[in-house]
């Protein structure tokens, strides 16, 4: 019976890279592993198909002699003389695409010694005006440190760890699963290499306490939500006396009441009465510096952007200063007397005789309507 096609077995083109077969690879054997499939010979014929084409797709020699002849190319059987399927044992391509799973290195591991602490993430709620100018800021962040009665070590005060005995200080196991040997984390030492017989009493062998520490975070002109900051050394400690992992102070800009920001430009609405937009006029309006005059020109209709050049922000990773732009709101006027209704009425009237010249946006958008309706009935 002819062999199946190698790029078929694993579902990838042949244009696959060495990332998207081993990306296939991981899901077939996964899917058709022996051990998952006790019940199904099928399964453990696909899983041996799945592993002998990722042990000559993975290999360049052997992938590009498959490519020109085909199988005769890669089975020795077949005559060809790039060699075939075993060229490493499975052990190695199994720890290869599982080593994250299993706890690594499938034919390649090593001793199992102290690990980095994990990082840790916080999140900062700072104003848009300290966002903007930086500040410096104190925060508490709990976290796993350094058992200071045993120095991290888990072990007793006048002991120490002892090498496991059950993996020799290897932090990892081999054990056979039906035709295949399969290297995993130690179950006795957990692929630390050493076990406590005498644990501190503080930290009950754990290395680590919970601790809230209170730390000083600098924030630099310019941030944003999303911008980080990175704290080395300031994450969790390491087991068993390992490196401590990272601290990421993760940006977060409050809301404010007058500015928004989009990059390194700000923009607000600026409230004008009808008249200052009928005949201009001059008003204050606030920045993050302080107030600045504004100058508005007669005629003004609501939407009108004002753009206060340098009154953005400067962005924190370098470059010109933003601008505030503010946009003009035309404000009807509310809880009008008698009287002043009176004069609008008078206004109504000496402005109704040539709305076209002087409401031109009113007049060309009804136009538009009657034109709309005409050709509709047309």
């Amino acid at each position: 019976m002819s062999k199946r096609d190698y790029y078929e077995i694993l579902g990838v083109g042949k244009s696959a890279d060495e990332k998207d077969i081993k990306k296939a690879y991981r899901r077939e054997a996964m899917k058709y592993h022996p051990d998952r499939n006790p019940d199904d010979p099928k399964a453990e014929e696909k899983f041996k198909d799945a592993t002998e084409a990722y042990d000559v797709l993975m290999d360049r020699e052997k992938r590009q002699a498959y490519d020109q002849f085909g199988h005769a190319g890669v089975d020795p059987n077949m005559g060809g003389g790039a060699g075939g399927f075993g060229g490493g044992s499975f052990s190695d391509i199994f720890g290869d695409v599982f080593g994250d799973i299993f706890g690594g290195g499938g034919g390649r591991g090593g001793r199992g010694g102290p690990q980095r602490g994990s990082d840790l993430r916080y999140t900062l709620d700072i104003s848009l005006e300290n966002a903007v100018k930086g500040t410096t800021v104190e925060i508490r962040v709990p976290s796993l440190s350094n058992c200071e009665t045993c120095d991290g070590s888990g072990a007793k005060k006048g002991s120490s760890p002892e090498t496991c005995t059950t993996c020799g200080g290897v932090g990892q196991v081999r054990m056979q699963q039906g035709l295949f040997q399969v290297q995993q984390t130690c179950p006795a030492c957990r692929g630390q290499g050493q076990t406590i017989s005498d644990p501190c009493n503080t930290c009950h062998g754990q290395g680590r306490v919970e601790k809230t520490r209170t730390l000083s975070v600098k924030v630099p002109p310019g941030v944003d939500t999303g911008d980080r900051i990175r704290l080395s050394g300031e994450g969790e400690a390491g087991p068993h006396g390992g490196p401590a992992g990272d601290l990421f102070v993760q940006m977060s800009v409050k809301q404010h009441p007058i500015f928004e920001r989009d990059g390194k430009n700000l923009y607000c609405e600026v409230p004008i009465t009808f008249v200052d937009a009928a005949l201009g006029g001059e008003l204050e309006v606030p920045t993050l510096d302080g107030r600045v005059k504004l100058k508005i020109p007669a005629e003004t209709q609501t939407g009108k952007l004002f753009r206060l050049r340098g009154k953005g922000v400067k962005p924190v990773r370098g470059g010109s200063v933003g601008d505030l732009l503010c946009r003009a709101v035309v404000e009807t006027p509310v809880n009008l007397n008698k009287r002043q209704k009176e004069l609008l009425e008078e206004l109504a009237e000496t402005l109704g005789k040539d709305g076209k010249r002087q409401s031109p946006r009113q007049h060309s958008w009804f136009e538009g309507v009657k034109n709309f309706f005409d050709d509709m009935t047309s």
